[in-house]
């Protein structure tokens, strides 16, 4: 017996099971089912509770199982092709009496008689007093609870049930518990095993209730463990010391033509304090639309020009790349700092000196996209890289900056407020700084909603602003029609306005199909002032400033969500005028309602983060899905956040335990964590 326990493993193949040949092995390996532990961990979507009851308490709309004698023959009626209606009367007792409907099983008028015995299962309709029955059961107790499941054509849910019963019993001896046993007294929480039991097979709903909460902390936990275990093991690939110079760093601060706010000292001193230690820096620098994050990103790189070391900025586009290497050559005009733009688009001639001179360190402060990640990018000395819009690079991309350099610090900035629930998952391995405060002066951005019929308003609107020399954006969510879509595309409605507005206002075309110099120079001509209207995709999303437009007008605005609605206004309001933006949208839903009302009434991104999140998703909201966001199986961050906190709480603090690891009670969570980081490596 002994002997065949060792044999056994949850991380067998989920073939070993008797009756799963090659076919079904493939049909559960669509499910993300390749284990044992894989099946025993998927979980059921719902339960169905069979247990009889009475009437009294019964909900319309309510699923309930009675149980009675059929007391009249049934009645059928047909109608349209291949659709029935078969109806009985059902005594439940002698007082009560109620109708039994089944839809499209015509063949039950033959098989249903007066005195027939009955237990069904369906949909309570109250006002009518009749049952749609979803299934007929042949023998009921007063306890049963059934689990249902997510399935494919390939497979159905009862054979996954029948599978899951299977490995259950064959493999229960080796369902050890993961969770130290200290937390599971704390929290009053079940053993694996139970909880695993109970999620499958339980006899009612105090069982589910309590195995959910088990696994969901579990998993929250887990996730928490392998995240801290990933910071400490980043922690101990010690960094670089960039001993940089604080009287030059004082002196280019007290230059600056603003002083910087409270928010911007305070993530200043928390940058270069982690400078200073041997211990890799991995932070990221969060803050609202025009809150001032490229000043404090360019006092960082200064602070590690200082030091002797280079500095690297990637951006996700050219556009935004160009308009930060023109920024920061203004800032640090009078500083000993070599600015490089490396982009795609460079001539081959002006790339290949530029390479020399970063392989040898004539240029010090190196901005680009995702060329600077190319095979042929050598850096003399790089110590500090940044990341901005952080969210918009894949894994792989933010892992191929890092290591061009003897492992440099990475701050990553992004103007997308992340909510707690993302800072404790997607981020969870960073240190976060946050600029919660917009600089003074910043003028609000006044939001205005109106319908498709109302756009003639919009349009007078715009055309008063350029009349006193004022700018315009028009977003658009497409660039040409859609057949399938009823929305305003960008080069139709550029047609038009272009037409409309000639030939006192030119108006200028931007989309994601240009290429990256037509791009380019569209936006250099807006800055410059030679267009007075640009219409565009949200191409204009992120980072783009041009202080003399004060009005934006976006197209079925119910197309996009509430942190990119908050983006793209976020262009506007960036100069000294009093600026307004103009959704336009006739949303279909109570959602889409509620999206429109909240986006007029709430300026603040992180807010809207939050709800944007609790409406849409981590995935959605981020705007990707290589965004390291996790795909929980049963827990859910947004709704549940408060146990992802107490498991974060209760990881961070068993990771701090010295010794924690070879504590026996920990040992099957030590094994599993590092089978887990092995497998997913969650340092970057």
């Amino acid at each position: 017996m002994t002997d065949n326990k060792q044999l056994k493993s949850l991380e067998d193949p989920v073939d070993k099971l008797k009756g799963v040949g090659p076919k079904k092995a493939k049909a559960l390996n669509k499910l993300g089912i390749s284990t044992i532990n894989d099946l025993l961990e998927y979980y059921p979507i719902r339960y169905e509770d069979f247990s009889i009851r009475g009437l009294t308490m019964a909900k319309d709309g309510e699923k309930i199982t009675v149980k009675g004698d059929i007391v009249t023959e049934p009645r059928a009626v047909f109608y349209g092709r291949h659709k029935s209606r078969i109806t009985v009367k059902l005594a439940i007792n002698d007082n009560e009496i109620i109708e039994l409907v089944f839809f499209n099983q015509p063949w039950l008028k033959k098989q249903l008689s007066v005195g027939q015995k009955l237990i069904v299962y369906g949909k309570w309709n109250l006002s009518r007093r009749s049952l749609s029955v979803i299934k007929t059961l042949d023998n009921v107790t007063d306890s049963k609870f059934s689990a249902n499941y997510a399935s494919n054509k390939e497979i159905k849910q009862q054979t996954i049930a029948q599978l899951v019963k299977l490995a259950f019993d064959e493999y229960q001896d080796v369902i050890y518990s993961i969770l130290p046993n200290f937390l599971i007294q704390k929290y009053k929480l079940m053993d694996r095993k139970t909880m695993i039991h109970n999620l499958h097979f339980p006899k009612n709903q105090d069982e589910v209730t309590l195995a959910k909460r088990t696994a969901v902390f579990e998993e929250f936990f887990l996730f928490e463990m392998r995240l801290q275990m990933a910071k400490a093991q980043d922690k101990n690939n010690h960094g670089l010391v960039i001993e940089y110079n604080n009287e030059k760093l004082k002196q280019f601060i007290s230059k600056l033509p603003f002083e910087l706010t409270n928010d911007q000292k305070r993530v200043v001193n928390e940058i270069c304090f982690d400078l200073k230690r041997p211990i890799h820096m991995n932070r990221l620098l969060q803050g609202d639309v025009g809150s001032g994050k490229t000043i404090v990103a360019a006092i960082a790189m200064y602070a590690a020009i200082t030091g002797g070391y280079q500095a690297a900025l990637m951006a996700p586009t050219e556009i935004l790349a160009e308009q930060h290497a023109k920024n920061l050559a203004e800032i640090f005009a009078d500083c000993p700092v070599n600015i490089v733009l490396m982009t795609g688009s460079l001539k081959s001639k002006i790339r290949k000196n530029n390479l020399l001179n970063i392989k040898n360190g004539e240029f010090n402060l190196i901005i680009g996209t995702h060329a600077l990640i190319s095979d042929d990018v050598e850096y003399h000395n790089l110590g500090l890289v940044i990341i901005d819009e952080q969210h918009r690079f894949g894994v792989e991309q933010r892992k191929a900056l890092r290591q061009k350099g003897m492992n440099p610090d990475i701050l990553s900035m992004t103007a997308t407020p992340i909510p707690r629930t993302l800072q404790i998952t997607a981020y969870g391995e960073m240190d976060v700084s946050l600029i919660k405060h917009l600089p003074a002066g910043r003028k609000p951005i006044q939001t205005r909603w109106l319908h498709h019929a109302q756009t003639p308003t919009a349009i007078n609107f715009i055309l008063k602003e350029l009349a006193k020399g004022r700018q315009a954006f028009i977003v658009t969510p497409l660039i040409e029609e859609s057949e399938t879509l009823d929305v305003q595309n960008a080069i139709a409605v550029y047609e038009k306005i272009k037409t409309d507005f000639a030939p006192k206002f030119k108006v200028g075309l931007l989309h994601g199909r240009m290429k990256d110099d037509e791009k380019s120079a569209v936006m250099q001509d807006f800055k410059k002032q030679k267009y007075d209207v640009l219409v565009s995709t949200t191409v204009i999303e992120v980072g783009i400033d041009i202080p003399n437009a004060s009005v934006m007008l976006i197209l079925d605005a119910d197309r996009f969500g509430l942190s990119q609605l908050h983006q793209l206004r976020g262009r506007i309001g960036r100069g000294e005028y009093n600026s307004t933006c103009i959704v336009v949208a006739d949303p279909k839903t109570q959602y889409g309602i509620k999206r429109m009302e909240t986006i007029v009434k709430v300026s603040d991104g992180f807010t809207l983060a939050q709800k944007d999140l609790e409406l849409r998703g981590p995935g959605d909201v981020l705007g990707t899905k290589q965004t390291g966001v996790p795909d929980f199986k049963i827990g859910d961050p947004v709704k549940q956040i408060n146990i992802l906190q107490i498991a974060q709480q209760e990881a961070i603090s068993l990771i701090n335990q010295p010794g924690w690891e070879k504590q026996p009670e920990n040992r099957e969570l030590v094994g599993y964590e590092n089978y887990l980081l092995k497998k997913h490596s969650m340092i970057d």
